[in-house]
């Protein structure tokens, strides 16, 4: 079956044409996308493209840093504002990935992909959708309903930088370094007042169908100072109310057995 490509020069206009179509795609960096078209995907018979600059701007607003969807993890590791996401953005594919794969497209990858999104869910971030000005969708929110969200057009995404850096960790666990696929990625933003952690958010990757967050760490994170004990309370419930897929990568026994082992050494990194 033919594809065809319409290319927009206004971002309300690409919005308007993927959602009224239910046989289009948008199409970002085109890792996700025309991979799907290599391998005679039938779902879909429309790719829609944007030529707006602003897609891809890296700018900061107050206190918050706004991602356009089409900024790549490449423009992502050369940025010095978003230093303390360039770890994430630096493990996901090899140098020519990089340059293609975007914040916006990582949004939609299915599991085991979808580490940057790990991320900004750990950080809490908003999407900005295109066509519904004022509305900012937490992404929580955005991706609990992610199939029905297929015909909307994230312009931007929205992350409060945090005021201290160290309080955001990454860890990404792969079979094969550094760029091999996700067994499981996880994302803890921890700020501290008084030394007690106040507002914790841990995201796992690879762990659902989509990133999602470890709710029972969090509740036992919450309020408490990051000792030993703590550490070790939060690590026997790091599968708490979880079912991990069993993909290629690994059963799903193997990511509940490893999950609480990596968490514990997140985690324990986060008190030096």
């Amino acid at each position: 079956m033919p594809v065809k490509v319409e290319t927009y020069d206004r971002t309300e206009d690409a919005a308007r044409a993927l959602s009224a179509s239910r046989s289009a795609r948008f199409l970002s960096g085109g890792t996700l996308v025309m991979r799907a078209v290599n391998e005679a995907d039938q779902s879909f018979e429309t790719i829609i493209r944007l030529r707006d600059a602003s897609f891809r701007d890296i700018r900061i607003e107050g206190e918050n840093l706004v991602l356009g969807a089409g900024v790549t993890m490449a423009a992502i590791v050369a940025h010095r504002d978003l230093a303390f996401l360039a770890p994430v953005a630096r493990v996901i594919g090899g140098p020519a990935i990089r340059n293609m794969a975007t914040v916006g497209g990582n949004l939609f990858a299915a599991s085991p992909y979808g580490d940057f999104t790990a991320a900004l869910l750990a950080l809490g971030a908003t999407l900005n959708l295109a066509g519904q000005s004022g509305r900012g969708m937490p992404i929580d929110e955005f991706l609990r309903d992610r199939d029905r969200n297929a015909g909307v057009l994230v312009q931007s995404i929205s992350v409060a930088r945090p005021r201290d850096a160290s309080a955001f960790r990454f860890a990404k666990v792969s079979r094969v370094k550094p760029k091999g696929v996700s067994v499981m990625s996880i994302a803890a933003f921890l700020p501290q007042s008084g030394g007690r952690i106040t507002g914790a958010r841990v995201a796992y990757g690879a762990m659902a169908p989509t990133p999602i967050r470890a709710t029972a760490v969090e509740r036992i994170l919450e309020g408490q100072t990051l000792d030993a004990a703590t550490i070790e309370r939060a690590a026997a419930a790091a599968t708490e109310g979880f079912d991990p897929p069993t993909d290629s990568l690994a059963s799903s026994w193997y990511r509940r057995e490893v999950a609480g082992v990596h968490l514990k050494r997140l985690l324990t990194a986060e008190r030096r």
